[in-house]
């Protein structure tokens, strides 16, 4: 319990109360403009209420037209600031820190809710008879990649305008920047790709653009990939190197996770039965990568016993714990750790018997966004949630939100 308790200071000076965050998980709880509601911001409340170290929030995408779920909140410009410093503002006095995950999906995009979808290389999704829900990408051209460069550090420069406590750049799951550091999505032959230093290139200027907007004092963390798990895609061995050109940049926290959505890894389901045994899913990798960076580790992705969790730390192979879905059901986990409440947290993986949707996960997220809105309306979590009922739900949201959408678009022009 000590080690847990334990506060963690980061590379730059900031402190972290515990060794507790609260990893993204899907969220898709904005509104159809893509403000922070009430209830997200609801949740937030709650979750601070426990007394973690480290919050990190759900996708922020940067750009209005590129879109990973309807509801997703996007932060381009200040129209939403006002939500944004109440979102911001439900951590004051607990001394829990609250990080934006700021996010671009690429090419893993719905073509039903996005016009037009860019990503390094015309490069699709190669998912079976799912694929045909995300459309062929488009390449970026050099003068849109340097647009994003910039769009990432103006969002992170209004999150700390807001009240934010610091950022963490959304470099795994197969999103725009995994898709840049992988050579399967990543077939440019310019300076962004070929060698691991050129398709790290955009990792790299998206650090330094967050750092030149936000300064040295705030903390930059990044989620990266232990690896795709695919064959031709990013390696344990090219993600140990791009970890160490961050950390020799200065990266603050650097989080480890693997997969992305043509193999999901960080999807329950996905995993051999010894994975699931010791829990703690990338620790393999973790302490590879220890050999190569002195900065502070965050592994999430199986964490369920406190004893693991303890010994993880007090092994020194991780300086922080990361649990997501846990949250959902525990929303006052840390809190439950420091009391002793709580020695193991469960996780249900709800199924409805459709192999493609239970092996992706396409019943699990909206059944964990949906514990998540029953936090954010004051309601307790219930673990008896009918996955075939929620995912009905979700699709009939979905459905209706992409309409909406669509209307709102028409009136809406992205400003940087």
């Amino acid at each position: 319990m000590k080690n847990i308790a334990a506060p963690l200071t980061l590379p730059n000076g900031t402190v972290l109360k515990n060794r507790i965050a609260k990893s993204a998980m899907s969220e898709n709880i904005g509104t159809y403009r893509h403000a922070p509601t009430q209830t997200l911001i609801h949740a937030y409340k709650v979750w601070a209420e426990g007394h973690p170290g480290l919050l990190i929030t759900g996708n922020i995408m940067i750009d209005s037209r590129a879109l990973g779920e309807p509801r997703n909140v996007v932060v381009e410009d200040y129209t939403h600031f006002e939500l944004l410093k109440a979102w911001a503002a439900t951590v004051q006095n607990t001394g829990v820190h609250l990080w934006p995950q700021i996010n671009h999906p690429g090419r893993q995009a719905f073509s039903w809710i996005n016009k037009q979808i860019v990503a390094p290389s015309e490069v699709s999704l190669q998912m079976g008879g799912a694929s045909r829900l995300f459309g062929t990408p488009r390449a970026l051209e050099e003068s849109e990649i340097w647009e994003l460069i910039k769009r990432f550090g103006t969002t992170a420069r209004i999150c700390k305008e807001a009240g934010f406590t610091g950022c963490q750049i959304h470099g795994a799951h197969g999103y725009l920047v995994s898709q840049f550091l992988s050579p399967k999505s990543n077939q440019r032959t310019d300076q962004w790709g070929g060698s691991i230093e050129n398709r790290a290139r955009f990792v790299v200027a998206v650090y330094k653009e967050i750092r030149a907007q936000v300064g040295a004092d705030y903390p930059i963390g990044i989620k990266i990939n232990s690896a795709d798990f695919q064959r031709g895609g990013f390696s344990e061995e090219e993600s140990m190197a791009v970890v160490e050109i961050l950390s020799q940049l200065g990266m603050d926290l650097i989080e480890i996770s693997g997969g992305t959505y043509e193999r999901p890894a960080m999807v329950k389901g996905n995993r051999k039965k010894s994975t699931e045994v010791r829990e703690a899913y990338f620790l393999e990798y973790v302490e590879k990568v220890r050999q190569r960076t002195d900065k502070p580790l965050l592994l999430t992705g199986g964490f369920r016993s406190v004893t693991v969790m303890d010994e993880a730390l007090a092994q020194n192979k991780v300086d922080m714990i990361g649990l997501a879905r846990p949250f959902c059901l525990h929303p006052h986990l840390a809190q439950d750790i420091f009391e002793q409440k709580e020695k193991r947290f469960q996780s249900p993986v709800p199924r409805i018997g459709i192999s493609l949707l239970d092996r992706i996960g396409g019943v699990e997220l909206p059944w964990y966004e949906m514990q998540i809105q029953r936090l954010g309306k004051g309601l307790a979590p219930n673990p008896k949630l009918s996955g075939l009922r929620v995912f009905l739900t979700s699709i009939y949201r979905m459905l209706r939100k992409s309409l909406l959408k669509n209307k709102a678009s028409a009136t809406m022009s992205p400003k940087i």
